[in-house]
């Protein structure tokens, strides 16, 4: 399969909508689940999010990579600095594990149509070069492990990021964090 990888850059928007389907992605969350702390993302409108992930777009940095195939968007990728990330940073079970800068791998989105045909795995490729270029040393994720509905590997599966060289380096609470020096 042939895909291609680009940045979320403002002349893209229109084909995340796309791929989102105009709902958001999952439960109309438009990527931001990560970008926001719990109290500002339950007060937040589907309106609102999408409004938020639509100014990241905007940006000087892309908060993500689309993947296409044949022109059409199927994929999706938010990555970015871990200090970007909320969530991260107030999360017991995935604070830092050291001081050392990453480029935080925080979800995915694939369309329906193009799953397992190894979409996921071309985004997390591009990931390297994203975060080579933007200076950092290494790409780190928070998969969840074992069988689970496509709704529940939004962050990815530990076999995925292993699959692509990524070991754990730290675990709290049973969920890993996994690390890939660039």
């Amino acid at each position: 399969m042939s895909l291609s990888i680009l940045p979320a850059t403002p002349d893209r928007w229109d084909d995340l909508c796309e791929l989102f389907d105009n709902k958001g992605a999952y439960s109309n969350c438009w990527c931001t689940w990560w970008r926001l702390a719990n109290k500002e993302f339950s007060e937040a409108s589907p309106a609102g999010r999408k409004a938020l992930l639509q100014a990241l777009v905007d940006s000087e940095v892309p908060p993500g990579l689309l993947a296409y195939r044949g022109g059409e968007p199927v994929g999706w990728m938010s990555l970015g600095a871990r200090e970007t990330f909320p969530r991260l940073q107030r999360s017991t079970k995935l604070k830092p594990v050291d001081a050392e800068p990453v480029c935080s791998v925080v979800c995915f989105f694939v369309h329906k149509s193009a799953r397992r045909v190894g979409v996921a795995g071309a985004l997390l490729e591009e990931a390297e070069s994203y975060a080579a270029r933007a200076g950092f040393p290494m790409l780190e994720g928070y998969p969840v492990e074992g069988k689970r509905r496509p709704s529940e590997l939004f962050t990815g599966s530990t076999e995925l990021f292993e699959s692509h060289g990524f070991t754990e380096v730290g675990r709290r609470g049973g969920r890993p964090i996994v690390r890939k020096t660039i």
